[in-house]
Parts: C-alpha cells; sequence; structure tokens
C-alpha cells in the first residue's frame, strides 16, 4: 500500500510512536526512526522493521526542544533515505502543576516538544510534498486537544494548538494531493502514562491495579487502554490513496474520553 513512501516518525522508539512506525513499515514504507533511548535498543529497533517488513530504516537523534534540529532532522531524512513523504509528529513530553505553581521552564519545554517542533519539522517537509504534490502530515494530538483536564495547562494548551495548526496546513494545502490531520488518543498504556500512573499510586497510596482502574474509570468509558497498534492502524489508513479527500479532521480513538 505505501511501497516507496518514506515516513519520518518523531518519538518513534516506544509507545505510540513504534507502533505507527510498524504499522506504516507493515504496509511498505521506509522509516526514519526518531526518539530517544538506549542505543543498543533503539538499533534493535531499527534494525527489527528492517528484518520484519523488507523495508529500509534509519536512526536519526535530535533534540525537538531545539527549532534548528527539528528542521535538520527533516533535511538529514532526505539525505540519509529519502524525501519526506509522511510525516507523524508524534513525541511528547508532560508535565501536572496547577496553573500558578506551574514553572515556567517546564511550560516552556511541553509547548517547545508538543507543538512548536511539530510546526518546524512541517515547515521544513511542505516545500518538498508540495513540490511532488503528494505528502501526509498526521500530528498525535490527544483526546486533551479535544477537551481539558485539570492540572495540565502546558500539555493542554500546545494539543488544542496542535489541533487548530493541523487544520491551518490542511487548508494551505487543500488543492494539491497533500493531507494533514490529527489523531487523538485516549489514555494509551505509554511510558509517559506509566509514569502517571505510579505518580498516583504513590500519592494516593494505591496499588498500580486500582491506580490504573481509577485513571481509566474516570474518563474513559470502555476502561481498556487504546493500543499503539490500533493508532498504527488508523495511521496507515491516513496515509493511503483512500484517504486522500480526509483532511484537517482530528480522529477520536479514546473509548469514549471524549463522549461524556
Amino acid at each position: 500500500m505505501l511501497n516507496g513512501k518514506t515516513a519520518l516518525v518523531t518519538g518513534s522508539t516506544s509507545g505510540i510512536g513504534l507502533g505507527i512506525a510498524r504499522a506504516l513499515a507493515r504496509n511498505g514504507a521506509n522509516i526514519v526512526v526518531n526518539g530517544f533511548g538506549d542505543p543498543k535498543e533503539i538499533e534493535a529497533i531499527r534494525a527489527g522493521l528492517e528484518s520484519d517488513f523488507g523495508v529500509r530504516a534509519v536512526f536519526i537523534h535530535a533534540d525537538l526542544s531545539n527549532p534548528d534540529e527539528a528542521v535538520a532532522l527533516v533535511r538529514k531524512a532526505e539525505t540519509d533515505l529519502a524525501p519526506v513523504d509522511i510525516l507523524v509528529n508524534n513525541a511528547g513530553i508532560q508535565h501536572t502543576d496547577r496553573i500558578e505553581d506551574f514553572p515556567p521552564e517546564k511550560w516552556d519545554a511541553v509547548i517547545a516538544i508538543n507543538l512548536s517542533a511539530c510546526f518546524h519539522t512541517m515547515r521544513a517537509a511542505l516545500p518538498g510534498m508540495q513540490q511532488r504534490d503528494w505528502g501526509r502530515i498526521i500530528n498525535i494530538a490527544s483526546a486533551h486537544g479535544l477537551v481539558a483536564s485539570p492540572f495540565k495547562a502546558a500539555y493542554i494548551a500546545a494539543k488544542h494548538g496542535l489541533v487548530g495548526l493541523t487544520k491551518v496546513a490542511a487548508l494551505e494545502n487543500a488543492k494539491q494531493h497533500i493531507t494533514a490531520n490529527a489523531i487523538c488518543p485516549g489514555w494509551v498504556k505509554t511510558p509517559l502514562v506509566v509514569k502517571q500512573i505510579e505518580a498516583r499510586a504513590e500519592a494516593e497510596g494505591l496499588s498500580i491495579e486500582e491506580a490504573t482502574r481509577k485513571l481509566l474509570g474516570e474518563r474513559q468509558p470502555t476502561e481498556r487502554f487504546v493500543t499503539p497498534e490500533q493508532l498504527g492502524e488508523l495511521a496507515v489508513f491516513l496515509s493511503s490513496e483512500a484517504a486522500d479527500g480526509t483532511t484537517g479532521a482530528a480522529f477520536s480513538m479514546d473509548g469514549a474520553f471524549t463522549t461524556w
């Protein structure tokens, strides 16, 4: 389905990003892996994509809080592998606090990685997509790009902004075969969410299982985690020719999180 296409997936060394990278590779896309982690584990991920799916895969490190490095990531992908046909902005960080207690440096860091980096990679990738008259931008927002919760001011501001940025890109490129869509997951059992569960368990004197049930029960009516594999299949559809008329949308995959 995606044979000959090249996909850059930020934050793809674990969690949602890795699930999306594997789904795209399974459908024939060459993959640029990006993220943090143990170098041996990252090499195993990269090599696994090649051996499991018969595609080419490269790893490129970038500090996405730095605009120059975000742009350089796209440029290096072009030289090390191929022009970027599919850009998946997935990398993200989190910090929780009341607004009046929120450290400004944490606000800046969350906005930089969760929103500004997406702008910079899009800015770098779009001219090539426009020249080739084909491209797919998939921004991994969140259910919190559509609704709010307390203590997550920076994350929610960034994810709401990312949904808006996605719509602007869709409008600006609507006359070409370039689409821009957002995926808005609910709770996914990623390393980021596991840390939140552990913090809650410690703060409330709960077991990990009890904290998990409380987390899901409060906002996700299915009381089941969305999986990276499910999100990967949605990304495959949005990257396909079948989705050529699908642009400017924010797709909820959230176990009815935003239906309350």
